[in-house]
């Protein structure tokens, strides 16, 4: 059952959605080559209790951190670690949620660590652009496949793979609630978007094979072909006046965080 939010939940979720974008801020200034991912991690759950906001994803069915920290080939799900160094020309997946007054917020981004081929950044911009389309999809009287076909066919045009293990997603009380959001699929099918619903959309591209397989630690997946992989997600709430990004503070300026 797909749960409608009252302006008051949609508040909720923007309070933390607000912070999230305060730390995405902050890990653009703070991801360097040399630290570890346990640093960031730590960095990062420090932050959010500063901010009054408990992690989302530390003990959510057993993972052991506050941030998934996903490296080159890692799709999504990464383990911070005291023994993985961030280095030259790496892009590093950050996925960050928080929860503030019950409610979970949900947020990703790809940073490039110095510089990268042109080829990658390519990577990165199609995969944030994919994004963005799809939240223009987020309209009352649209269907939830608008919203998964605008990023396969943006991916695909321009020679990419989205992966195709792994969705988007209703949020709210839950971290996890309907519906589910493919990054794949025809258009015209599916739910009807209506107003206060809330949506977690995260693209997950590569640059190969969209196939991915889980590491023995039972979190991390990788690409199978060990192509790189990006990642990027917001929180949008279907408003009657569009769709409105609840993990940017400033949408229509900033574009995708």
């Amino acid at each position: 059952m797909i749960v409608l939010k009252s302006a008051r939940e949609i508040d909720c979720i923007r309070r933390g959605g607000h912070i999230l974008a305060e730390v995405m801020d902050l890990l653009r200034e703070f991801v360097r080559p040399g630290m570890s991912t346990l640093e960031i991690d730590e960095e990062v759950e420090s932050f959010l209790a500063r901010c009054g906001a408990t992690p989302a994803f530390k003990g959510y069915r057993g993972f052991p951190a506050t941030v998934c920290i996903s490296i080159n080939d890692e799709v999504v799900h990464g383990i911070p670690s005291a023994h993985r160094w961030i280095k030259e020309g790496d892009i590093v997946g950050l996925d960050l949620g928080c929860i503030v007054n019950g409610y979970y917020a949900d947020c990703a981004f790809t940073l490039p660590v110095g510089e990268v081929p042109s080829s990658v950044q390519r990577l990165l911009d199609v995969t944030r652009e994919s994004l963005e389309l799809a939240i223009g999809e987020c309209r009352s009287g649209r269907r939830l496949s608008d919203v998964s076909h605008a990023v396969q066919a943006h991916v695909e045009a321009h020679g990419f793979s989205v992966v195709r293990a792994f969705v988007g997603h209703g949020i709210g009380r839950a971290l996890h609630e309907e519906p589910q959001v493919p990054n794949f699929g025809e258009p015209g099918r599916g739910p009807q978007l209506r107003s206060g619903m809330v949506l977690a959309i995260e693209p997950m591209v590569t640059m190969g094979s969209w196939e991915v397989r889980i590491l023995d630690d039972g979190w991390t997946a990788v690409t199978r072909d060990g192509s790189l992989a990006a990642h990027f997600e917001h929180t949008i709430a279907v408003t009657e006046g569009g769709p409105e990004v609840l993990t940017s503070k400033n949408w229509q300026s900033a574009r995708v965080a």
